[in-house]
């Protein structure tokens, strides 16, 4: 969840740090802070409670703070309300050690109890912060830092990204990674770490991915990565392909925005690539014949949106392979005692590829013998270096909190993988095979002809945004849709909505229905259609104000029942569900915008996800 940065060079390492932070400010904004060391001023730690730009405005942007080695953070708080004493980076008792953290340290309390009785002083409620002090007592032991740091690590337990810097180290930063993500980045002034690549593609793009357990000692000229075990490791390079005005707004007022208007061309670069003569071809997988003929039973696992492409995928999937699919919260599916063996296979679906539950889960399969398939976005991360096979969605970087191009792209591809599927089961007939498969092929100019009516949105966003609740129904595919539009409402709006199978509201929703009361009914999927505008007639009844969403050819009979009605190109039933989407990002964007909300970084929220 939180963001960290590290840099040891040639250059000032304040206003390095800052940038990069910036650039990472979405994954955590309650608090940020530096730390820098030079000969001349030692150990300098500057922290502030709030948005970055507090931070900027204390250091007068870096300036206050002279050296060449610094670590910083950007805080999501989980230990701690956030405060200037909770943010990083923690400094151990005697000044000596700054240390920054992502992640939970799940035994700090017994470690924290044996500190104090060494008599030990805390000044945070941090974790964290009891990290940086028991990283003193091991130093103090042994008199080295990368010794101490080792022992540090077979102490803790929990999840964790650091970056450490020493006062009696001048020229050095440690890292250390488990569970949480953090790269290293190799530059011709200097070195880096990093949560993510967004903090350091300006002045880098070559990079290293860290394991879970591996310690790095960084130093301006050189990186060396250890084991758990303190052996040297080679690191595989990877380069960085997209340049840095993606992760720039590129003249949008949010990153959101921007990135609705970024679907096209990143369904495109997703699903161009693996259409090959009307075929769908999977060159990056090793599924054979005779291992997707055994499987018989499929697990989609996934959190928040992606669970919500899970859910889209289970009525598309079934449909077309015949096998049964669960789709399971990641949070959920270790603890529910899953029915996996050799013969299961377990997609699991992440956007960052970091998602600590998504993680766990994956690996709870793996154990239990099933065959893992991930649905990616970050080339390199921890799930797709983990899983058996890996397909990415090469959506590009995502800055946004609230998902939409990466919701999109997987999307694409789980129907890609679907049909592929289905096509080697033989259990998808070949005239529906093609006709998915070119809808597939042109819904990047069919996303395009959608997002040309932004208007359009805008109009009922202004004519809706002052309800306090909302509700959206739908059936089947359109079921499934609507909890990602509800989702993404809630999310960077505030309003309270919640998402219902149509069929459902009379056993009990239909209670919170009444006069004003605006419902947003989903009428994309065909063959439910006429159920569906009985559904509206239902909520009308009560009193509701219905806005609609509906296909082009069904605009006109939608229009005799629904107060307003938003339409879409038409497609088939399996393509449907990334069409209808759309209006529904932009009607959560456009509301939000009317309310004044912080779109980009709504409250209490963060970007990746790497906490249980």
């Amino acid at each position: 969840m939180c963001g960290i940065v590290g840099f040891v060079g040639k250059e000032e390492a304040a206003p390095i740090l800052l940038d990069g932070l910036e650039r990472m400010e979405y994954r955590g904004y309650d608090s940020a802070g530096i730390a820098v060391r030079s000969e001349q001023e030692g150990l300098q730690v500057k922290k502030a409670k709030g948005r970055l730009h507090v931070l900027r405005e204390l250091t007068r942007d870096g300036a206050e703070l002279s050296g060449t080695l610094g670590i910083g953070h950007t805080r999501w708080a989980t230990h701690g309300e956030p405060n200037d004493v909770n943010a990083h980076p923690h400094i151990s008792e005697n000044g000596r050690i700054a240390l920054v953290h992502n992640g939970i340290i799940e035994n700090y309390m017994e470690i924290k109890e044996h500190l104090i009785k060494q008599g030990v002083t805390f000044a945070s409620d941090t974790d964290s912060e009891v990290v940086a002090q028991l990283l003193e007592f091991h130093y103090h032991e042994c008199g080295n830092m990368l010794e101490a740091v080792g022992r540090v690590l077979r102490r803790i337990e929990g999840s964790y990204a650091f970056g450490i810097i020493c006062a009696d180290y001048p020229n050095a930063l440690i890292a250390a990674r488990k569970d949480s993500p953090l790269i290293l980045g190799y530059g011709e002034n200097g070195n880096f770490l990093a949560s993510d690549v967004t903090a350091v593609i300006k002045h880098t793009r070559d990079v290293v991915y860290m394991d879970d357990g591996e310690i790095a000692v960084l130093t301006a000229d050189s990186i060396d990565v250890f084991d758990d075990e303190l052996i040297p490791v080679d690191k595989k390079h990877h380069t960085v392909d997209w340049d840095v005005s993606a992760a720039e707004k590129g003249g949008y007022p949010h990153f959101m925005l921007k990135e609705i208007m970024e679907q096209p061309e990143a369904v495109r670069k997703t699903v161009s690539p693996r259409i090959r003569d009307g075929r769908v071809v999977l060159d990056d997988v090793a599924l054979t014949a005779d291992y997707v003929k055994e499987i018989s039973r499929i697990y989609i696992i996934a959190c928040g949106s992606s669970y919500h492409v899970g859910m889209v995928s289970k009525y598309n999937w079934e449909r077309l392979l015949r096998r049964p699919v669960e789709v399971c919260l990641a949070s959920e599916f270790r603890y529910s005692a899953p029915l996996v063996d050799e013969h299961t296979l377990v997609v699991v679906i992440s956007q960052s590829g970091e998602t600590l539950d998504t993680m766990a889960a994956m690996r709870e399969a793996k154990r239990l013998g099933g065959r893992t398939l991930a649905i990616v976005n970050v080339v390199g991360s921890s799930i797709a270096r983990e899983s058996d096979d890996v397909l990415y969605t090469w959506a590009g970087p995502e800055i946004a909190v609230a998902t939409t191009k990466a919701y999109s792209t997987q999307l694409v591809l789980m129907d890609l993988v679907g049909l592929y599927l289905a096509d080697v089961l033989g259990t998808v007939e070949s005239a529906e095979y093609s006709a998915i498969v070119e809808e597939l092929a042109v819904l990047p100019e069919k996303l395009e002809k959608v997002l040309a009516h932004v208007e359009d949105i805008q109009y009922f966003a202004s004519r809706y945004f002052n309800h306090d609740s909302i509700f959206f129904i739908g059936r089947n595919l359109d079921c499934a849709m609507g909890m990602e539009g509800s989702l993404k409402l809630k999310e960077i709006s505030y309003i309270h909505s919640e998402a219902y199978a149509s069929g459902e509201l009379k056993h009990g929703t239909i209670s919170l229905i009444e006069h004003g009361t605006l419902v947003v009914a989903l009428g994309t999927y065909r063959a439910l259609l006429d159920k569906s505008i009985s559904n509206v007639v239902e909520v009308k009844a009560r009193g509701a104000e219905v806005l609609a969403v509906t296909t082009d050819e069904f605009r006109g009979k939608m229009e005799k029942t629904a107060d307003a009605v938003i339409a879409v190109p038409e497609s088939h039933p399996v393509v449907q569900p990334s069409l209808g989407v759309v209006p529904l990002q932009l009607f959560a964007y456009y509301v939000a915008l009317q309310r004044g909300c912080d779109i980009d970084k709504p409250r209490n929220l963060a970007k990746s996800v790497t906490v249980e």
